[in-house]
């Protein structure tokens, strides 16, 4: 009976979740976002930027000395150097998540990390994991999962713009941020420790303009595809990666698809309705980027 048991919860360990409900947290919302930064802080980890894609929402990006570590030693693993926490206010109620750092390190190849899972859970909370049915942990990794045949995979990045080196690279990026070209605002800068490596969180808050061109904004394609009870805010906002001389970024079908695995490709939810939504988010990226 024992083995039996043993072995269920082996299964039950390897079926992740892109996203966790933390506990309710206290106050407004300028109060929950303070609350959730300090208990952040407590954990040891560094809140490098926050932004409101849009109205009743606060996404805080934080990093943390053992995420960059992980970061830093796996191919293209900055793209998960930041954990993003979301304050979103659904009927009235605040709800406080952010994303499973088990599901997306193993989705990026950074390993499951459980100390940075338990320092969330310490800080945060750990009410239940949402956003999908679950996938096991075995096909959720680098060259394993992607939405459906012909779409991309983790490594078939999109190459934004090609630089002399890294610093100007570095440095036109941070430039077209601050002018806000395609529509975005930057929301933080994460230096990898021993790399020509810079991370930065965009978000598309204008792209090519609310309600006309592609479904590019933050709030367009949330509207569409996060419409559960409990909200999957924490999505946001994109990574572009300054990696040696190039601006690279995770295509969008893949991005989008690794986080809402259950979208089904059409009905009023579905894929279909934010088609556009993917060479959106390339071409805000690549004005980023200065191509």
């Amino acid at each position: 009976m024992l083995l039996v048991l043993s072995f269920f919860s082996v299964a039950q360990a390897e079926v992740l979740k892109p996203f966790i409900l933390g506990k309710t947290p206290p106050g407004n919302m300028a109060e929950a976002v303070e609350y959730a930064k300090t208990q952040l802080t407590d954990q040891g980890f560094t809140v490098v930027g926050s932004y409101e894609p849009f109205p009743a929402a606060t996404v805080i990006c934080a990093s943390h000395p053992e995420l960059s570590a992980a970061a830093a030693g796996a191919e293209n693993g900055g793209f998960g150097a930041a954990q993003r926490v979301a304050i979103t206010e659904v009927n009235g109620i605040l709800q406080l998540s952010y994303m499973n750092p088990a599901y997306l390190g193993t989705a990026y190849g950074l390993g499951k990390l459980e100390a940075i899972s338990a320092k969330l859970e310490a800080g945060l909370g750990h009410e239940q994991e949402f956003g999908a049915e679950g996938i096991k942990e075995e096909k959720l990794g680098p060259g394993k999962y992607h939405y459906k045949m012909l779409m991309p995979y983790f490594g078939d990045i999109d190459v934004l713009n090609t630089y002399p080196d890294f610093e100007t690279g570095v440095k036109t990026v941070e430039e077209n941020l601050a002018a806000g070209k395609g529509g975005t605002v930057q929301v933080y800068r994460i230096d990898l420790p021993g790399k020509d490596i810079s991370v930065f969180g965009v978000g598309i808050i204008q792209g090519d303009g609310p309600d006309s061109g592609d479904k590019d904004t933050d709030r367009e394609i949330l509207d569409i595809i996060d419409f559960q009870e409990i909200r999957s805010t924490a999505y946001l906002p994109y990574e572009l990666m300054v990696q040696g001389n190039q601006a690279i970024a995770l295509r969008g079908r893949y991005r989008i698809a690794v986080h809402f695995p259950d979208t089904s490709m059409a009905g009023a939810h579905g894929f279909t309705k934010i088609m556009s939504s993917p060479g959106g988010i390339k071409k805000a990226l690549e004005a980023v980027a200065g191509k």
